[in-house]
């Protein structure tokens, strides 16, 4: 059989997969496997690194066994990952020191406020792109490092290792041969400058963190090692790595300056191509590193705008399972149906604090706009629409951002296939939406990326060529409707801000 088949590894923050994909682009087989998201208080948020590892692994497999092809048959694998999610391990067991930080986890809200307090965040926000916000990896290293007995003093003697997910999983695939991260999500942990690509001995200082336990960068697209035989059987190569949403960019065909997507998962994640150069934002979004692709005429990087929504997908599962209004998450577009608007509902689904353009930790949820007539509907259709006028926020900063029109927007992730979100997408930003025949850009995206290193697919050219759009959907809101309903909704934040303060 042709090597003609990539394997992607997508790792989320509910659940693992892994999608076999052939050269035309199309599925040939997946697996997918929940695992257990750990609260040990409020504002926590935890994962078992070797629950992500066991389940991934198992993907994999049930992918490969599904799809009918042994792994020698595949050209690669690709791997995309939740970022800025922290895992410390030892270098020689190989096991975590402690449950990973998720990056929705706000622990070190306090240690950021201080930071911004000693006037440093402008220093920071000029090598990295990023904000000071519990969101991102520094800081939940150094927690760990001062809160796990004895942790410092191993790491800096070169006993502990740090890895966002990809990092991990790549560290457990070559049996630890390999300790590697790519630029997208070295970009993501506040201690890589986004010019150089490398890690900053600045930002090492100002974070507390040993550079004894950081990986290597690696390009996104390259091949950087090969699984032990024992666990796929065969030594497949390992020859693409982003973070998921740089991954869904890639996957989306998002090549050109100006293009962007937005993908919906557990958040909402909006990335626009911003060429071969870092952009600085003036409306407290982050710049990113895209990807960066080994070609034979030398390399090349992306950069990106982003603004990220920290609950998105995840208030349509607090509707399930918090408040038992639907059984399954997919029963949320018909009962929202019911009825024909919101009835004056505005729901900010701050659970965690507001990402981007508001960067406010202590935001927390609200629901505002309640009367007597109000029902399951209406909460609901409030639910729906918070996505939207997140991603909404977004997209107009990114817009005074980049300084010109978006011509549309492509879309992907598992409420992307929520028709009526979709429309009201496009309405309150007043541009079309664009659903590709393939929602799963994420695990595509990382499939491209190691394709494009083990010669599956010649040029990104190529890859365009495969992107296909399912529906189009065009705004149908008038512009005197749209700025109302958008100022209501911002009237809702307001009074959510600063909530926990």
């Amino acid at each position: 059989m042709a090597m003609d088949h990539v394997l992607a590894l997508d790792q989320g923050t509910t659940s693992s997969r892994a999608i076999v994909f052939n050269r035309a682009g199309r599925i040939v087989a997946s697996a997918q496997k929940e695992f257990r998201q750990i609260y040990p208080q409020a504002g926590w948020v935890e994962h078992d690194a070797g629950e992500i590892w066991s389940t991934q692994l198992e993907c994999a497999q049930a992918a490969l066994r599904q799809a009918g092809i042994a792994a020698s048959a595949l050209a690669g694998i690709g791997i995309t990952n939740q970022r800025e999610t922290t895992v410390l391990w030892d270098r020689a067991s190989g096991a975590p020191i402690a449950n990973a930080i998720v990056w929705q986890d706000r622990r070190t809200a306090d240690a950021c406020a201080a930071l911004r307090e000693r006037g440093v965040e402008a220093r920071v926000r000029a090598k990295t792109g990023l904000v000071l916000d519990p969101y991102f990896s520094a800081t939940k290293i150094a927690w760990l490092l001062d809160h796990v007995p004895d942790a410092r003093r191993r790491a800096e003697r070169g006993e502990l290792a740090f890895g966002t997910v990809d990092s991990w999983l790549i560290w457990n695939l070559t049996g630890g041969a390999v300790h590697a991260t790519d630029v997208s999500n070295a970009s993501r942990t506040l201690l890589a400058d986004i010019g150089t690509l490398d890690w900053d001995d600045e930002l090492l200082a100002l974070f507390d963190v040993p550079r004894a336990v950081l990986p290597a960068i690696t390009s996104s697209s390259a091949v950087i090692g090969r699984t032990r035989e024992p666990l796929l059987g065969a030594a497949v190569p390992i020859a693409g790595n982003a973070g998921d949403q740089q991954a869904a960019t890639f996957g989306q065909a998002c090549f050109a300056p100006g293009m962007a997507k937005n993908t919906y998962g557990t958040g909402a994640f909006l990335l626009m191509n911003v060429g071969s150069a870092p952009q600085s934002s003036e409306n407290r979004l982050l710049s990113t590193v895209g990807w960066r692709v080994e070609r034979p005429g030398g390399a090349h990087t992306a950069y990106m705008l982003e603004g990220s929504v920290f609950v998105a997908g995840a208030v349509v599962q607090w509707l399930r399972d918090g408040l038992g209004l639907i059984d399954r998450s997919e029963h949320v577009e018909a009962l929202a149906r019911q009825v024909d608007d919101n009835g004056g509902l505005y729901l900010v689904p701050a659970f965690v604090g507001l990402g981007a353009p508001h960067w406010d930790a202590a935001a927390r949820g609200a629901m505002i706009g309640i009367t007597r007539g109000t029902t399951r509907a209406h909460v609901a259709r409030g639910a729906l629409e918070s996505i939207a006028f997140q991603s909404a926020d977004v997209l107009a900063a990114m817009q005074r951002d980049a300084q010109q029109p978006l011509t549309e927007l492509r879309v992907d992730g598992g409420a992307a296939r929520n028709d009526l979100l979709m429309q009201f997408q496009a309405d309150v930003m007043g541009v079309p939406v664009v659903r590709p025949e393939i929602t799963e850009t994420t695990a595509l995206g990382a499939a491209y990326l190691a394709g494009l290193a083990t010669g599956v697919w010649s040029d990104p050219e190529e890859l365009a060529a495969q992107w296909r759009a399912e529906r189009r959907f065009e705004p149908l809101m008038g512009g005197d409707e749209r700025a109302a309903r958008i100022a209501q909704w911002h009237r809702a934040v307001e009074r959510a801000a600063s909530w926990a303060n």
